[in-house]
């Protein structure tokens, strides 16, 4: 998963360093942020691929017309956690068809509202397939510095427009049944076809 913040390109790197193969997935949030955003990840893509002298898949999936979906129907404060496991279901579809072993975040343990312990066991819910974090016990300070040994940093740094859609009080504390009944007010078949139909792949 790369979003084009600091976070994502370092936990790639420390997968490739390990000789694990990566395929990329970025969802565009596009009308909800720029697109500095996705040049971003594009440029950590390309940053990986000479670091390690190997092509690396990059799948980008729409997601910003979902969003419109969750900010209409379901409740405004669980808005990051019902997105996320919208995207670990794009993801894991996405990697089951590439024959992908598990997925992986750069998630970082308590740094924001959607990575509270509580909130990534109902996130995680939906996925099939492992996840994997690997920075989830380094703080930010570590990860930065892993960011300016490896050249992404500045890139990361580089002005856009964040997600536009993070409620004011996002929930930290998130209860599975509550986040179900909100799920239940969308389509989500359909916003996850939505996603796949509409991705573009970036050999």
């Amino acid at each position: 998963m790369l979003s084009g913040g600091i976070d994502s390109p370092v936990a790639a790197y420390m997968l490739l360093k390990n000789s694990y193969e990566v395929v990329g997935l970025h969802m565009d949030n596009r009308p909800f942020t720029d697109d500095t955003m996705l040049w971003k990840v594009k440029q950590h893509v390309k940053i990986l691929e000479k670091m390690f002298n190997k092509k690396i898949k990059l799948y980008i999936a729409p997601h910003g017309i979902n969003q419109i979906e969750f900010i209409k129907n379901a409740d405004r404060k669980i808005g990051c956690l019902l997105c996320r496991r919208l995207m670990w279901r794009v993801a894991n579809e996405i990697a089951m068809k590439e024959g992908c072993d598990f997925i992986a975040t750069g998630e970082s343990i308590g740094q924001v509202a959607s990575q509270t312990l509580k909130n990534i066991q109902v996130e995680s819910e939906v996925l099939s397939l492992p996840i994997i974090r690997p920075l989830a016990g380094l703080d930010k300070m570590e990860i930065v510095k892993i960011a300016k040994e490896i050249g992404t940093y500045e890139t990361s740094i580089t002005p856009s427009i964040c997600c536009q859609v993070v409620p004011n009080q996002p929930a930290t504390n998130a209860n599975l049944e509550h986040v179900k009944e909100e799920e239940a007010k969308v389509n989500i078949n359909k916003m996850l076809q939505n996603a796949l139909q509409g991705e573009e792949i970036i050999q």
